[in-house]
Order: C-alpha cells, then sequence, then structure tokens
C-alpha cells in the first residue's frame, strides 16, 4: 500500500509517471478480479458437489450425508400400508392329511370328578395343527457292488456305481445344491455357511468343500450361460448397465444385460467396448438397448432408450440446485407422460394418440430451448487447451436431451420400452449387497464363477422356479433349462 508522501512523489515526476502507476494498480486489481472469478468458481463447484444425494443424482443412498435426510422422488400413491383390496393373502392352511395325529384324552370328569381312563372318546370339532420343521440330519447312503459269476463262462461282472458316486466318501447334489444356494443366493460368507451347516446337520463343512461345489456349479453352467446370452441377444428390449467391484485388489466391472425373465453378469477388467465385446450379447444384439446413456454403448448399431430416472434425477439437481425452472417443468412433463402411458395400458391401448405425442413433443422442444437460451447455458469459449471446453451438467444435461430426444421418449411411442433402466440397476444392487458383506472377490476367477451362477438363479428366480431344484438339476448333471417355458 502506497503511503501519501510516495504517492506525492510520483505525482511530481509528471504525468508519465502518474499514468504508469495507474496502469500498475489496473493490472493488479484485473488479476485479483479474475482469482476472486477463480475461487468463486471452485466454491460453487464444491457447493454443488456436495449437494449431490442420491435424490438428484447417480449417487447411490448409502453415500448420502447421515446429518440430512433425502426427501424420495417418488411421490405417495394415496393407497394405505399393507394389503390392498383383491390381494389373495398367505394365511397359513390346516393340511387336509397331516403326518402325525396326537390326541389329547380326559382323564376325570370337569364336574364330577369322576375317572374317565376307561372310557372312549370321541374327535371334537376343535382341532389343531402345527407346521414344525422335522430335526435335520445326514442321511448316509453306502453304495455297494455286487459282482456275479456267469454259470456259462465263468467271467465275474461287478455292477455299476451310479454316475456322480466317485470313490470314497462325498456329499451329495442336494447338499451341494444347498451350498450353493446359501452362498450365492443369500450371499452368506463362507465362514458363516459353514457354521450354519454344521449347527442344522451335525456335520461340520469346510471352506474347501465349498469352493468345490461352486466351481463344479458353474462348470455344469457353461451351456446355460450360453442359452441365456443367446436368447438376450434375440429379446426385443434389454436393459444394459455396469458397477465397479474390487477383484484381487484391483477395480473390474461387472456388467449386466437383463430382461423381466432373464439375466447375464459378466465380469471384466475394462468398463467400456472390450468388455462388451468380450462378453458378445450387445455386439450381437439387434433389439433395443435401454440404458443410462454411457457412450460405448453408443458405438452398437441396435436402437436406444435411455433411462428417464436419471433424467429426472439430473432435472432435480438442476432445478433446485441451480435454480433454472425449464429442468422442474421437464422433469413435470416427463411425469407426466408416464403417467398418460400408464392409464393408456389400463385402457388395453398400445400407443399414445398422434396428437398427445405431438403435444408433449413441442412441450419438449420448448422446454429445452427455453434451457438453452440462458447465460448460463451457453456453449464454453475455446479455452485453447486440448480436448472439449468444460460445460456445466446443466448444459451437459440439455445437449443430452437434445441430441437424443428419440431415445428419451421412446417409451412414449412404443409401450414395450420401459421409462427407466432400474430393470439394470435392480439386478445390480444384489452384486453391491455382496460386497458390501464380504468385500472383493479374491481373484478372477472367482468373480466368473459368481457371476455364472448368479446370473443362472436370477433368471431361474424371476421366472417363477424353485432355485434349489434347479441347483440341484446342475449337480445331478442335467441343468434345468433356463430359457423361458412356453
Amino acid at each position: 500500500m502506497l503511503s501519501r508522501a510516495e504517492i506525492r512523489a510520483i505525482y511530481d515526476q509528471g504525468p508519465e509517471a502518474v499514468i504508469a502507476l495507474v496502469e500498475r494498480l489496473m493490472a493488479t486489481l484485473e488479476a485479483q478480479q479474475e482469482q476472486v472469478a477463480q475461487v468463486n468458481a471452485r466454491v460453487k463447484e464444491m457447493e454443488d458437489r456436495l449437494a449431490l444425494n442420491s435424490r438428484n443424482s447417480s449417487k447411490p443412498p448409502g453415500s448420502n450425508a447421515f446429518a440430512h435426510r433425502v426427501k424420495a422422488s417418488r411421490a405417495a400413491s394415496g393407497k394405505k400400508s399393507g394389503a390392498q383390496p383383491g390381494h389373495p393373502g398367505t394365511t397359513l392352511k390346516a393340511s387336509p392329511a397331516p403326518e402325525h395325529v396326537v390326541q389329547h384324552r380326559a382323564v376325570v370328569c370337569q364336574s364330577c370328578g369322576q375317572n374317565l381312563s376307561g372310557e372312549k372318546g370321541v374327535p371334537d370339532h376343535d382341532r389343531r395343527q402345527v407346521f414344525e420343521v422335522p430335526p435335520l440330519t445326514l442321511a448316509v447312503t453306502e453304495h455297494q457292488r455286487l459282482v456275479k459269476r456267469c454259470p456259462r463262462c465263468g467271467t465275474h461282472t461287478g455292477g455299476k456305481f451310479p454316475a456322480g458316486v466317485a470313490p470314497g466318501v462325498q456329499y451329495g447334489p442336494q447338499l451341494k445344491a444347498l451350498v450353493v444356494y446359501l452362498v450365492e443366493y443369500h450371499l452368506l460368507p463362507w465362514q458363516r455357511t459353514c457354521e450354519l451347516l454344521g449347527d442344522l446337520l451335525g456335520q461340520p463343512i469346510a471352506e474347501g468343500t465349498l469352493a468345490a461345489a461352486l466351481t463344479t456349479c458353474a462348470q455344469g453352467l457353461g451351456q446355460p450361460e450360453e442359452q441365456i446370452k443367446q436368447a438376450l441377444t434375440r429379446a426385443p428390449v434389454a436393459h444394459f448397465d455396469e458397477t465397479g467391484m474390487y477383484v484381487a485388489g484391483h477395480r473390474e466391472w461387472i456388467h449386466v444385460a437383463s430382461t423381466a425373465l432373464l439375466t447375464h453378469y459378466g465380469s471384466h477388467a475394462k468398463r467400456g467396448g472390450e468388455a462388451t465385446k468380450a462378453i458378445g450379447i450387445l455386439p450381437t444384439f439387434t433389439g433395443r438397448a435401454v440404458h443410462d446413456a454411457w457412450a460405448p454403448y453408443f458405438a452398437y448399431a441396435c436402437t436406444h432408450g435411455l433411462c428417464n430416472a436419471h433424467h429426472l434425477r439430473e432435472l432435480t439437481f438442476v432445478h433446485e440446485q441451480l435454480g433454472q425452472g425449464w429442468a422442474g417443468e421437464m422433469k413435470d412433463l416427463l411425469v407426466k407422460i408416464k403417467h398418460a402411458v400408464g392409464q393408456a395400458q389400463e385402457r388395453g391401448v398400445t400407443t399414445l394418440s398422434s396428437a398427445q405425442q405431438r403435444c408433449f413433443a413441442r412441450t419438449y422442444d420448448h422446454l429445452l430451448a427455453t434451457g438453452l437460451l440462458m447465460p448460463d447455458n451457453q456453449s464454453a469459449l475455446p479455452s485453447g487447451k486440448r480436448g472439449r471446453p468444460k460445460q456445466t451438467k446443466a448444459k451437459n444435461l440439455l445437449d443430452r436431451l437434445v441430441q437424443h430426444k428419440e431415445k428419451a421418449l421412446a417409451f412414449m411411442s412404443d409401450f414395450a420400452v420401459p421409462f427407466d433402466n432400474n430393470q439394470a440397476e435392480r439386478d445390480l444392487r444384489m452384486l453391491k449387497v455382496q460386497q458390501k458383506i464380504s468385500g472383493c472377490f479374491r481373484s478372477t476367477g472367482g468373480a466368473q464363477v459368481f457371476c455364472r451362477i448368479r446370473g443362472y438363479i436370477s433368471t431361474i428366480k424371476k421366472q417363477g422356479r424353485n432355485v434349489l431344484a434347479a441347483l440341484s438339476s446342475v449337480f445331478a448333471g442335467n441343468p434345468l433349462s433356463p430359457l423361458p417355458e412356453g
């Protein structure tokens, strides 16, 4: 800071000295203003980042700050809690043929005390049943080979052991199926699975037995997995997504391709095109792929549909955090279209009327045009650096909704296309639960075994079939087909 005397001395030196001083001060002021603008931009960026949660971004609910309760984006249905009118219910019903009957006889007369032990009783109408699990224990079956001597030539011929009965002592297919069922479907850690089976059956199970059962099951599911992949490539609509997973301490990726009846998981070290090519579903897929607009998906020639649940969350952020009104109106529009589609489906209609579609499309275009005219959403000027100039979240969202309008509104013109990609997200959710329970996979092979078995289990479960019976069929050497019946 210059003192009064220093300023006076510069003034006495003449006009040129004063001009030079003012120019230096202006340059300093401009540099400070630029620095303040950079700091403000950085603060705004950090505030926006802190404002992200599961309601206005793709962050999972587990990442929400504990101190801030996040309001659910789903609107109240207006229905009372519990079963709705017409629900069949699942009340335990009496069995017409109980396995055991216990009769309770009166000993003395409740009126006069007369001994009734010699009297014959008659069944009363008051009957009660108790459903109980019998004591669990392992049943040991010994296989013996009988040798017979031919009466004509004297040759001794022994009987043949059944397939799957190896020399020595082993566990049967039902127990192996139960092991896989607990580990891969219920996601129990290996040690707890061994403890559970030991407590239930009175026979300690080693972790090596679990590993062998999982490996055998995965080997037996090679052909069913290929059947699932082929069925997915022929599906008219399929969902695609991916999530990070740690394998042997390194971040890898689990890719899912699924429908309402089929699920396939693929583990790969890469996230993009190299992984989808190795898995082999998307390259030959001919239907409509529903996804979250991740760029590598657009490399494939199939038709596409975008997840509007992602759009609703992003629009919530732009509306509430950035204060841009068009985003709130666009969010209301998408929900309104979804509601109109639902009403049309209830009436048995297969598509919205042309007039409805044109009206919704015009409103969609108008809102995007309004958003693009806002000063904050103008295209960034070239910065002189390599690559595309950095844009705001709002501008990126606007560009995507403009460029992929048909894909975002595909659910409006084709009711076979869902509003969102929740199918794939639900199918991936249990893998995140697996990671929370047991941590990372110890090897690439372990991840691949898990993906193959879990995909088969998910497929069987979606079709309403018995998972344990399906796993038993794998160990019996004749896996239940994963293709939908009928």
